[in-house]
């Protein structure tokens, strides 16, 4: 299957411009920008895993976070919300997957954010397997505040989206391991 195309359903659209842009290389001018790559291990086996762990949203519920889909994997068009915090207290992130890849070295996808999600912009998740057979992940990003909270956090935004995307490497590692 090869990489599927944006779609906005639903009669809402996402809160920036530049849809589908983490599926390339340059990002757009004017966001806060995050590439962050983990070393997840090697060889198909974890490749697949990983790529299974990715796209049925296991990587994210395992950081934890509260996240809610109607579908058991991602797809573009599909719309996600994210609860970051405890209990029922938290930022609510509503999102949709904008684009997907799955093709035999590539599995991931980007989502980008709706109205009243405390950003503005785009993350993906892509595993990748490499000719040598290492197996990375890649957090991707363009962002901007969406909101008065963003805005007033200042520079503490962009050092918690790294922590978060450093915290997805960690969970896929241990999620791709192979059972032994």
């Amino acid at each position: 299957m090869n990489a599927h195309e944006p779609r906005e359903p639903h009669g809402v659209r996402p809160t920036y411009a530049e849809v589908g842009a983490t599926r390339g290389e340059r990002l757009p001018p004017g966001y806060h920008h995050l590439r962050h790559r983990t070393l997840i291990g090697h060889g198909r086996t974890v490749f697949e895993a990983a790529g299974a762990a990715v796209m049925e949203w296991r990587m994210h519920r395992a950081i934890p976070v509260r996240l809610t889909a109607p579908q058991e994997r991602a797809a573009p068009g599909v719309d996600v919300t994210v609860l970051l915090g405890v209990g029922g207290i938290g930022l609510r992130a509503p999102a949709r997957v904008i684009w997907t890849a799955e093709d035999p070295t590539r599995t991931g996808f980007g989502y980008g954010t709706l109205p009243g999600h405390p950003e503005c912009g785009e993350e993906s998740f892509l595993v990748h397997l490499a000719d040598d057979g290492r197996v990375w992940f890649t957090v991707t990003a363009f962002s901007r505040p969406g909101s008065r909270l963003t805005r007033a956090a200042g520079p503490l935004v962009p050092v918690l989206q790294k922590l978060y995307a450093r915290r997805c490497g960690q969970v896929l590692r241990r999620l791709a391991r192979p059972r032994e």
